[in-house]
């Protein structure tokens, strides 16, 4: 008698902890007041909050305040500018010159049109407004 209890001892040790743990998951997992959607569970890992915001670089923040500017009816050579003003002011902004009026080229092309774009080229980072303008007309 003692060696078949000893044997059903052993596998009750060995299954019923596997049970518990099943069922205990499953019980957890189950409960009416858990939102079981995968947008409720990978909200916790989705972000890292305690990572700050890279600073953007100062070169893209001009870029973007002047093509605002486009955008809210400023024409393009009062933008070009204000970005020769600012290239003065930061010389730094020099080497991002060209690419900034590029853009600003190609949006006046989506406001005013390429005739009417440009006309309003101006010498400001030698002819990279033009080079916009004609690339979108």
């Amino acid at each position: 008698m003692t060696h078949t209890a000893r044997r059903i001892g052993r596998s009750l040790a060995l299954v019923l902890p596997v049970v518990l743990v099943l069922s205990g998951t499953l019980a957890v997992t189950m409960v009416p007041w858990a939102d079981n959607t995968p947008s409720q569970i990978l909200t916790a890992s989705a972000e890292d909050v305690s990572v700050p915001a890279k600073p953007r670089a100062a070169q893209d923040v001009l870029r973007d305040k002047l093509l605002g500017e486009l955008q809210q009816g400023e024409t393009p050579g009062d933008v070009l500018m204000h970005l020769q003003q600012e290239v003065d002011r930061r010389p730094s902004l020099a080497e991002h010159c060209v690419g900034i009026a590029r853009a600003l080229g190609r949006a006046a092309v989506d406001v005013y049109g390429p005739t009417k774009a440009q006309s309003f080229a101006r010498p400001v980072c030698d002819t990279a407004y033009a080079t916009g303008v004609a690339s979108m007309g």
